[in-house]
């Protein structure tokens, strides 16, 4: 291959790997860290947040328009979304957008409000988005907590067995485990940024990890309580009637502080009065208001249908391209729905989930094996086929143990690793100077951007970085190290047989090249057996070393070998500094046998 061309690749190389490490380099040295916490806050914090911030930032606003003063600098984003909204609703252009002029051009303040708040929380997820995308620091390096969850596959078959007359097949079993990590998943959004770490260990087994300070009970209570998700039918007459009581005595003449009725004749007996709620922008359930008037249903006590006899549920498109949720029942499930909407046709189906009704769909006909629910957006479909996949645990669970490390621990476990990687890199870098002498200035720049490959790579893919990883990127340097020096004591035997500079580099190269591959996909090929074999700081220790193997090849045999070429064509090089003895100096013959 041409000079240039390996110049161009190399090049190629560098530039995607800055591409891959830009996230972590912006996250963990160019954000500030008053940035870092706002992101790391939890998604009611940001709600609340960014609704008082708003509040703040419309009532100064306020103040300058009363004063005819222009929009204040923080808020100029004000000023490009009020030219769009006079724009588009064909209102006159004011000739100079001052405070007054951008409120008018909103609907009232509610809407200023709600763009303010709107860019706060494009800010903060947009600082999430970019920590996911950077390397993540482990449990091991910033402290927290990690529990381990053993599945109880007994329970789970005979309640299998006794909802379908059979027990469940492998593939069924591990749809199960499947879901039930969805489930902890969905629960466990709640820790802000640092978002938790979830994974199978074994059959049986599930490791939650959760990087940074988190309350051990509060995580608890999440991840095992149980979401209580049924079907009931509505109670349009009871509705109607609490409607028009609340209508006239508001929230405080309707329920106490902890949200029972305070006259429970309201209603008849037979049935409870529930909120309707729906996921806001972000991701909450928030309560459904009507001309600033909370709503809620009266449903029915006894419940129809509960979530356990749910086998799956999916978004499609109907026959005109919107949206619809389908899910399955069990056969004993398919059995109860059929009665309870044969009894119930043309009554009102609530979903309810932790005592919030989240949907409501009309009966239209029996049905019994396969529901159909339509009138929904995609974002509100997907949220609620989500809902009913992850409802209720599928597998039951039990706390096996539970680990937390502080984060001082964790900044000292840093620190110390980080000594350990640098001191490393340092004494090796110093031998290969003062081994090689000016020749090991190639072994330095390879070993250099060996690092930034490894890291690069890793940043691609959000890797997490752990004690054990730190440990396998030690390993590669000694085997980068040791690929320089076989292709140098090749170099300097050709040397001694009087070869030029050009033919001992090129002999040399040609003759390691082998030697460097065999030691390398070796390696590779037991870091591969650990990563599938083992889990969790093993995983780490074989996916760094997999990632350095790769960067280690390039660079020792491609990288180096161009700064050599570099030296002979450019620079014009008749000699390689190679050793400390004279004979292996020169690349002319200066003694031995041909």
């Amino acid at each position: 291959m041409k000079k240039w061309y390996r110049f161009t690749i190399i090049m190629v190389v560098m530039a995607v790997c800055f591409v891959f490490l830009w996230p972590s380099v912006r996250w963990h040295f160019l954000t500030p860290r008053t940035d870092q916490a706002r992101a790391m806050r939890t998604r009611e914090q940001i709600r609340d947040e960014a609704r008082d911030r708003a509040i703040v930032d419309y009532r100064r606003l306020l103040e300058a328009a009363q004063q005819g003063g222009d929009v204040p600098a923080d808020m100029e984003f004000l000023v490009r979304q009020a030219r769009r909204l006079a724009r588009d609703n064909g209102r006159p252009v004011p000739a100079r957008w001052d405070a007054d002029a951008t409120l008018r051009a909103f609907d009232g303040p509610d809407a200023v409000m709600y763009a303010i708040g709107t860019r706060y929380r494009e800010e903060v997820f947009a600082l999430r988005s970019l920590q996911r995308r950077a390397v993540q620091l482990g449990l091991d390096l910033s402290g927290g907590l990690s529990i381990t969850l053993l599945a109880d596959m007994d329970a789970f078959q005979e309640r299998f067995r006794q909802n379908n007359d059979r027990l469940p097949t492998d593939s069924e079993r591990n749809d199960a485990m499947e879901g039930t990590l969805m489930d902890l998943n969905s629960r466990i959004d709640q820790f802000g940024l640092t978002e938790p770490v979830i994974r199978r260990q074994g059959d049986e087994q599930i490791i939650v990890e959760i990087p940074g300070s988190a309350d051990p009970g509060r995580i608890y209570d999440i991840i095992m309580g149980r979401g209580n998700l049924a079907f009931h039918i509505v109670d349009q007459a009871a509705t109607a009637e609490f409607n028009r009581h609340y209508a006239i005595h508001g929230h405080a003449g309707t329920f106490d502080a902890d949200g029972e009725l305070l006259y429970p004749g309201i209603v008849t007996g037979d049935v409870l009065i529930r909120g309707v709620f729906v996921l806001d922008r972000y991701g909450l359930p928030e309560h459904v208001e009507r001309d600033g008037v909370r709503q809620y249903v009266a449903i029915s006590r006894t419940v129809g249908l509960s979530g356990d006899h749910i086998l799956s549920a999916s978004v499609q498109r109907d026959e005109m391209g919107r949206p619809e949720i389908i899910f399955n029942m069990t056969g004993d499930g398919g059995v109860i729905f059929h009665s309870l909407t044969s009894a119930n046709v043309n009554e009102t189906l609530a979903i309810v989930l932790d005592d919030r009704v989240r949907s409501q769909a009309t009966i239209i006909q029996p049905i019994r094996d396969r529901v159909r629910l339509t009138g929904f957006g995609l974002e509100e479909a997907n949220g609620i086929a989500m809902m009913l996949r992850t409802a209720g645990l599928q597998v039951p669970l039990t706390v096996e143990s539970q680990q937390s490390i502080g984060a001082s621990l964790g900044e000292d476990t840093i620190r110390q690793g980080l000594f350990a990687l640098l001191g490393g890199v340092a004494m090796v870098l110093v031998f290969m100077l003062v081994f090689y002498k000016s020749a090991g200035i190639n072994a330095v720049i390879a070993q250099l951007l060996n690092f930034y490959i490894m890291f690069s790579v890793l940043s691609a893919f959000s890797f997490t970085l752990t004690l054990p990883s730190i440990a396998g990127f030690i390993l590669t340097i000694g085997m980068a190290t040791d690929a320089n020096v076989i292709v140098f004591e090749r170099i300097k035997e050709e040397l001694r047989l009087g070869k030029s500079r050009k033919a001992a580099i090129e002999v040399g190269f040609e003759k390691a090249f082998w030697a460097v591959m065999d030691s390398n996909v070796t390696t590779f090929i037991a870091a591969m057996f650990l990563a599938q074999l083992g889990s969790g700081p093993i995983q780490g220790f074989a996916v760094a070393l997999s990632v350095g193997v790769f960067s280690s090849v390039f660079t020792s045999l491609f990288v180096s070998r161009l700064i050599f070429d570099f030296g002979t064509d450019v620079l014009r090089s008749k000699r390689i500094p190679i050793s400390w003895s004279k004979l292996h100096v020169s690349g002319e013959a200066t003694g031995g046998t041909r």
